[in-house]
C-alpha cells in the first residue's frame, strides 16, 4: 500500500475551511501547502495566527498542489473543481457538490474522463454513531430522519434541504438499493428567501419509505436517525453518540421472569432484546478526509464520490421543486 504524502490546497477559509485547514495540517497524510480565499484581509489573519501559507493568486496554489479541497459556498464548487480536474488535481469539495445538478453531472463526466479521484463532504457516513451500527441496517423499510439546527447565518444562502437534509438523503440512498418512485414534500420559509423548514417522504420501488425533517430555526439541536427493519429497530442519535438497537426473536422454550416478550393478536410470541452497540468516538471530518488520501494513493473510489453526491443532489431538487 502506497503512503505518499499528499500536497494538498484549500479553497476557502470561514469556518469550516478553517477546521479543514487545522485538521490537514495536523495529517500524517497530508502536506498543507497552502490556501486561497476572496478576503485578502481575512486571509492574511489567518496566515498570521495560525502560519498557513496564504496564496493570493489562486492558480498558483492549484499548480503546487496534488489535490485540491474545495470548501467555499456552494455556487463556487463547479468552476473552480473544473479548473482543477482540467489540472489534473484531486477534488474534495464540500456538500452540496454543485449549485445544481447539470453541474455536478459535467464534475462526474470530466473527471472521469481525467481520472481524477474525487470525494464530497457529506461527513455523517462517517459519524462514529452511525458506523457502531451500520452493519447491522440490512434492509429498513421505513426511516425516519429529525435534523433540526439552531439558526446560523452561514447556511442561508441555499435552501434547508441542500444546507442540512441533504446529509440524510445521502446516508438513505446508500443504505436502500432500489430506484426513487415518488416524492412529496412541503416547505416554509421563515428568515430566509428560500425554505427553512422542510419535510420530505421518499417512497423507493422496493416499498421502503423514508420521512425527512429538516429545519435551521430551531431553539435546539438535533440530528436523529430511526430504521425500521423486519424484528429489528434502530435508533441513532448522530448529535450526541448515542444508539440504541431492539430485536425481536423466538423467545426460548422456558421464560424467566426477566424475559421480555410481547404477543399479537394471533398469539404469537417474540422476545425483545436490547443492545447498546460500542462507540468509539473519532473526528469524523479527519477520517474523512483520511479516506480521501487513501483513495488517491491507492486509486480507487472514495467513500462518498461524485456520483453518490450527485445522486443525493437529484434528490434534494426533487424534493425541492415537489414543494
Amino acid at each position: 500500500m502506497s503512503t505518499k504524502l499528499i500536497k494538498i490546497g484549500v479553497f476557502g477559509a470561514g469556518h469550516l475551511g478553517k477546521i479543514h485547514l487545522k485538521l490537514l495540517n495536523e495529517s500524517k497524510m497530508f502536506n498543507l501547502i497552502g490556501f486561497y480565499d476572496v478576503n485578502p484581509e481575512h486571509s492574511k489573519k489567518i496566515e498570521k495566527e495560525f502560519g498557513y501559507k496564504y496564496f493570493n493568486n489562486s492558480n498558483l496554489l492549484i499548480d503546487s498542489s496534488d489535490a485540491i479541497a474545495i470548501i467555499t459556498p456552494t455556487k463556487f464548487h463547479y468552476e473552480i473543481a473544473m479548473r482543477c480536474i482540467e489540472k489534473n488535481k484531486h477534488i474534495f469539495i464540500e456538500k452540496p457538490i454543485a449549485n445544481n445538478v447539470a453541474e455536478a453531472e459535467e464534475l462526474v463526466k470530466f473527471s472521469k474522463e481525467r481520472k481524477i479521484i474525487g470525494q464530497v463532504g457529506h461527513v455523517e457516513r462517517f459519524n462514529p454513531a452511525y458506523n457502531s451500527v451500520k452493519k447491522m441496517i440490512g434492509n429498513p423499510m421505513f426511516i425516519e430522519s429529525h435534523r433540526l439546527s439552531e439558526f446560523n447565518p452561514r447556511g442561508t444562502d441555499v435552501s434547508v434541504v441542500l444546507d442540512l437534509m441533504i446529509h440524510d438523503i445521502d446516508i438513505i440512498l446508500s443504505l436502500i438499493s432500489s430506484e426513487v418512485k415518488n416524492i412529496s414534500s412541503s416547505g416554509v420559509s421563515v428568515i430566509s428567501d428560500s425554505p427553512d423548514i422542510a419535510n420530505a417522504r421518499i417512497e423507493f420501488h422496493n416499498g421502503a419509505v423514508a420521512n425527512l425533517t429538516a429545519s435551521r430555526i430551531s431553539l435546539k439541536n438535533m440530528r436523529k436517525l430511526r430504521f425500521f427493519q423486519k424484528e429489528t429497530y434502530i435508533s441513532v442519535d448522530l448529535y450526541n453518540k448515542k444508539v440504541e438497537v431492539v430485536k425481536m426473536t423466538d423467545p426460548p422454550n422456558e421464560l424467566d421472569e426477566f424475559t421480555l416478550t410481547l404477543e399479537n393478536a394471533e398469539g404469537k410470541k417474540k422476545q425483545i432484546l436490547f443492545e447498546a452497540p460500542k462507540i468509539i468516538n473519532y473526528n469524523a471530518i479527519q477520517v474523512e478526509l483520511e479516506n480521501f488520501a487513501n483513495s488517491i494513493n491507492n486509486n480507487k473510489k472514495t467513500f462518498v464520490s461524485l456520483e453518490d453526491a450527485t445522486k443525493a443532489l437529484k434528490v434534494a431538487y426533487s424534493i425541492i421543486n415537489s414543494m
